[in-house]
């Protein structure tokens, strides 16, 4: 049973806190700890640009918090990224990994605080649980992919949940790029 949305997305938040620790912690545990972030991390992201932002931004009022939590989402794919494609026994692996915790600790702040108290104030509960269900069939679909394997459809809702227009043309190399550009400010 799914529940309310913004108890669901601070679950995952308290998960993937734990993960770094574990990942901080204990460098032998690394290999196998990895992709476990990574595959979550990545479904907790595509199913709250899907589900979540979309109403937050139409329904809650939360569209500038969602633009910038969408940036924050960009950002933290292209290290996460980084992180999966580094030697987890490299001194290059601490630094990438310490850059990701605090760019997701950072987002979880601003989320915790901005976006997810204007869900609950301004959305019914009813609304909350059926924005539960969605995120929690959305992110169970997208367990298992990595943050390369964003499709072009994906990459467009990001744009759109940043409020970056002229997009709709574009193919997924160069929208890929613009929404980079666009994350780095």
């Amino acid at each position: 049973m799914p529940g309310d949305v913004v108890d669901l997305i601070m679950q995952d938040h308290r998960e993937v806190e734990r993960l770094f620790d574990e990942l901080r912690d204990n460098p032998d545990k690394r290999p196998n700890l990895l992709p476990v972030l990574t595959t979550l991390l990545t479904a907790h992201s595509r199913a709250e640009e899907a589900e979540v932002y979309p109403v937050a931004a139409s329904e809650a009022g939360e569209k500038e918090e969602v633009s910038h939590s969408q940036q924050e989402h960009i950002e933290a794919d292209q290290l996460l990224a980084k992180l999966a494609a580094t030697d987890p026994a490299s001194a290059d692996f601490e630094k990438i990994l310490q850059n990701l915790v605090d760019a997701v600790s950072h987002h979880v702040e601003e989320e915790e605080t901005k976006v997810l108290p204007g869900i609950r104030s301004n959305l019914s509960d009813e609304r909350r649980t059926e924005l539960g269900e969605a995120f929690a069939a959305s992110r169970k679909q997208h367990l298992g992919e990595q943050p390369g394997d964003i499709t072009r459809d994906q990459l467009a809702k990001q744009a759109a949940n940043a409020d970056i227009s002229g997009t709709s043309d574009l193919p997924k190399d160069k929208l890929q790029q613009k929404l980079r550009d666009e994350a780095e400010g």
